[in-house]
């Protein structure tokens, strides 16, 4: 199995990109700060490929990704899992320039990732977008977030008309134990922001699973995602049965 993941660096990429080479796939991964797993001599050499990259930055993206997929003749699944929270506020409290940063990362990135494919004609089996709840939940102070997990939502669903031999799909995997809930369970104010209570209440039980069972949900899903969903969707994991 060949894989590109983005954003592998921790939380839901790496856990990913572990349960997958413990599975015996080839995993080439683009994040900022590199994956952890990738060591010299380490016991992934040969199947654990790594470019550093800021995918803010929009235009280092294409050679990246040439660096990274040389000798890929196709790709059995690309995960676009890096993403942004940005900070939960009022949206008009947020400078626009800050969104701006967040949208370049959580929705950019994917259609430059996904236009380089197209245009090297590089077969693409399956793509699973790592959207959100809060994509249609909207829920007061996610504005930036929920904004941005939305209108990856809808590239999907455009480009599952470009991409008509690849299935592609935006998937909310749900409550992950990850820095992203150290920031949102203890820093921010439940009493002005009430929907982070439920993530605080979650916190240290089986609703809010190690980055590695949520990879290892996933995996499991990948036939489901691509035989019962059609292709351009949304999926909320918590829906499926």
């Amino acid at each position: 199995m060949n894989v590109l993941i983005t954003g592998n660096s921790s939380g839901l990429g790496l856990g990913l990109t572990q349960a997958l080479l413990d599975q015996g796939a080839i995993v080439r991964g683009l994040s900022r700060r590199g994956c952890p797993l990738k060591t010299e001599h380490g016991p992934y050499d040969d199947v654990l490929r790594d470019q550093v990259i800021d995918l803010g930055d929009l235009n280092k993206i294409e050679a990246a990704l040439a660096a990274l997929l040389s000798d890929a003749f196709r790709l059995d699944l690309v995960v676009l899992n890096a993403g942004l929270l940005g900070q939960i506020e009022p949206i008009h409290q947020m400078d626009v320039h800050d969104l701006e940063h967040l949208y370049r990362v959580n929705v950019w990135a994917n259609k430059v990732i996904l236009d380089w494919l197209i245009k090297q004609e590089m077969p693409v089996a399956q793509v699973v977008a790592i959207s959100s709840g809060a994509a249609v939940n909207m829920s007061y102070g996610w504005g930036a977030y929920a904004l941005s997990k939305a209108s990856l939502n809808h590239l999907m669903h455009l480009y599952a008309m470009e991409m008509p031999q690849t299935h592609l799909i935006a998937y909310a995997p749900g409550l992950i134990e990850t820095d992203m809930q150290a920031y949102l369970c203890e820093q921010v104010d439940t009493a002005q922001f009430p929907s982070v209570e439920r993530l605080v209440q979650a916190r240290g039980t089986s609703d809010m699973p190690s980055p590695i069972h949520a990879a290892e949900r996933l995996i499991e899903l990948l036939p489901t995602l691509k035989s019962n969903y059609p292709s351009g969707g949304f999926v909320d994991v918590r829906h499926i049965n």
